[in-house]
C-alpha cells in the first residue's frame, strides 16, 4: 500500500540536457537517448496520423446511427493512451517530466465519461500533439539523417577511398592521398560535434512542444497546488487544535491530578507532624514519589511537544535518543553538516518518532534503519524496517497526519509498505540553509 501527500516540492528546475561542452555533449547519455526518438518519431507520428485520420471521420460519420459515439469515445481513449506513451518516451529521451494533466474522472456512467472526455482541454491538446508529430518527426528525421550521413561520410569516406586506391571529390577539393584525406576527416569530426549540438537543439524544441501540448498548464498547476495547500493547511490547523486538546487533557488527567494528590499528602503530613510523626513520614514519602511521577509525566509531555535535546544538540542526537528508546535495534545515519531550520528539524524528528512508534506497535520488526541526508534543497528522511508491512494511511491516522505535517512546509511524504514488508517511510522536506 502507498500513500502520498498531494503537495510536491518546489525544487529547482532540473536541467534536462546535462552539461554542455564539446566533449561532454558527446559523452552525455542524454544526447544519445535523444537520437533514436528523433530518428523514429516520424514513424510513430505517421502511425498516429493515419489511425486518427481514419478513425475520427468514421466515428463522426456513424454518429447519426449511434454507433459512432461509442467509436469516438474509444478513439479518444486510444489517443489519450498514445499521448501517455508519448509522455513516457519524451521523459526517457529528453529528460522532460510531463505528468498526466487530465482532470479527475467523474462518477460512473457512460454519459459522465463522455462529458469528461469532451470537456477536458488535455484531450484536445493530446490530439493536436499526435497530429503534429508526423510533420515534426519528418523534419527531425530529415535533419538527423542529413547530419549523420554527412558527418560520418566526411570522417570515414576519404580514408576508405584512399585506401582502395580511388579518389574522392569534396566540392572543388580532390582527395586522392592520405595527406589530403586527413583535413576532410578532421572537418567531419568537427561537423560531428557541431551536429551534436544541433541534435540537442532539436531535442530541446521537441521537449518544448511536448510541454506545451502534453504538459499541464502552469496556471492550472498553480491553482491545483494552491487548493491542495489550502486543504493541507486546514488539516494542519485541525491537527494543531486536536494536539492542544490532547495536551490539555493529559495535563488535567495526569500531572495536575498527581500534583493535587501531592498537595493533599503534604497538607495531611503537616497536620500530623507533631501527633503522628510516623504517619507524617509516610505521607511525605508518598508526596515525594508523586512529585517524581508528576515530573516524569511533564517531561514526557514536553518531549512530545518539542524535545529539548533537538533544540540543544540537533537532529542527530535527537534521533539517536529515539533509537535508544526503541524496542528493537535501530541504525541511525544523519548525513547533514549544517543544521536545517527548526521547522524542518521538528518535522523530521516527529516523522521518525511516529514511524518508530508504528513499527513497535504493528510491524513486528526486529530491526530498523533511519537515514537523513541532504539532496539539493531538500532534507530527505527515510525510515525502513523489516516488519510485516501492510501499513495503510487512513484519514485521521498517524501516517496521514505525518503527510499533512510535511505538507505544511510544502514537502511530500510517501509510504511503501507491501503486505509482508518491508516498510519504507520517505519524507522530502524543502530546506534553504
Amino acid at each position: 500500500m502507498g500513500m502520498t501527500a498531494e503537495v510536491r516540492l518546489p525544487l529547482r528546475e532540473r536541467v534536462p540536457f546535462g552539461r554542455w561542452g564539446p566533449l561532454r555533449v558527446a559523452a552525455d547519455p542524454a544526447t544519445w537517448r535523444a537520437v533514436p526518438y528523433l530518428l523514429g518519431s516520424m514513424v510513430l507520428g505517421g502511425c498516429y496520423f493515419v489511425g486518427l485520420a481514419f478513425a475520427i471521420p468514421v466515428s463522426v460519420a456513424f454518429i447519426v446511427v449511434w454507433v459512432g459515439l461509442p467509436l469516438l469515445v474509444v478513439t479518444m481513449f486510444l489517443w489519450r493512451g498514445a499521448a501517455m506513451v508519448e509522455r513516457r518516451l519524451v521523459r526517457w529521451s529528453f529528460g522532460v517530466e510531463l505528468p498526466d494533466p487530465y482532470r479527475p474522472r467523474p462518477g460512473r456512467g457512460f454519459w459522465n465519461h463522455v462529458g469528461w472526455l469532451f470537456r477536458d482541454p488535455a484531450t484536445w491538446k493530446d490530439l493536436g500533439y499526435l497530429l503534429l508529430l508526423f510533420p515534426v518527426g519528418l523534419v527531425e528525421f530529415v535533419a538527423s539523417v542529413l547530419f549523420w550521413s554527412v558527418s560520418i561520410g566526411l570522417i570515414v569516406g576519404p580514408i576508405a577511398v584512399v585506401l582502395d586506391g580511388e579518389w574522392l571529390s569534396v566540392g572543388d577539393f580532390r582527395v586522392d592521398t592520405m595527406i589530403e584525406a586527413v583535413p576532410v576527416t578532421i572537418l567531419g569530426i568537427a561537423l560531428l560535434f557541431t551536429g551534436l549540438y544541433a541534435i540537442r537543439g532539436l531535442a530541446w524544441l521537441h521537449g518544448a512542444l511536448a510541454r506545451l501540448l502534453l504538459g499541464t498548464d502552469e496556471t492550472t498547476l498553480l491553482a491545483a497546488r494552491a487548493d491542495r495547500l489550502r486543504a493541507s493547511r486546514a488539516r494542519g490547523v485541525d491537527a494543531a487544535e486536536n494536539e492542544r486538546r490532547r495536551i490539555e487533557r493529559d495535563l488535567h488527567d495526569g500531572a495536575q491530578q498527581r500534583l493535587l494528590a501531592v498537595a493533599l499528602d503534604l497538607g495531611r503530613a503537616q497536620a500530623k507532624m507533631d501527633a503522628e510523626p510516623e504517619v507524617a513520614r509516610q505521607l511525605l514519602a508518598s508526596a515525594h514519589a508523586g512529585t517524581k511521577a508528576a515530573i516524569a509525566e511533564l517531561r514526557d509531555l514536553a518531549r512530545g511537544i518539542y524535545p529539548a535535546i533537538l533544540t540543544d544538540r540537533g537532529l542527530d542526537a535527537a534521533l539517536s535518543s529515539l533509537a535508544a528508546r526503541a524496542p528493537v535495534r535501530v541504525d541511525v545515519s544523519v548525513e547533514i553538516t549544517d543544521r536545517p531550520p527548526p521547522a524542518v528539524e521538528s518535522i523530521a524528528y516527529f516523522i521518525v518518532a511516529e514511524s518508530l512508534t508504528n513499527m513497535a506497535k504493528h510491524a513486528a520488526a526486529t530491526e530498523a534503519r533511519v537515514h537523513v541526508s541532504r539532496q539539493d534543497l531538500r532534507v530527505v528522511v527515510e525510515v525502513a524496517d523489516n516488519g510485516l508491512g501492510g501499513a495503510v494511511a487512513v484519514a485521521g491516522g498517524g501516517l496521514a497526519g505525518l503527510a499533512d505535517r510535511a505538507a505544511t512546509i510544502d514537502g511530500i511524504l510517501t509510504v511503501d509498505s507491501p503486505p509482508g514488508g518491508p516498510t519504507l517511510v520517505r519524507a522530502e522536506l524543502p530546506c534553504t540553509w
